[in-house]
């Protein structure tokens, strides 16, 4: 998918968020948004939060990057261990 030509109003010219999307669309573009940050996760790779923050905090400058992890997971992009000290995605690349 060209995630820069759907989301050109909410990416910067180096790719990264800008903004959270509102709700209006039916959540389309926060759907599209997650979808984009996941793709950035390594398929077999297992992330710590702090690494799954910094990834995040790469591709995003609104400066929540417990919304957007908090996000992907509930949107079943990434999984986690119950206390959070393990991340992966669940999607492939």
């Amino acid at each position: 998918m060209d995630y820069q030509a759907e989301l050109k109003s909410y990416l910067d010219e180096q790719g990264r968020v800008k903004e959270w999307p509102s709700k209006r669309n039916k959540g389309k573009f926060q759907k599209l948004v997650l979808e984009y940050l996941a793709s950035k996760f390594e398929s077999g790779v297992t992330y710590t939060e702090k690494e799954v923050n910094t990834l995040l905090n790469q591709y995003h400058t609104f400066g929540d990057p417990a919304l957007l992890r908090r996000e992907l997971f509930e949107n079943g992009l990434i999984d986690r261990m119950r206390d959070g000290s393990a991340y992966w995605c669940n999607t492939q690349n």
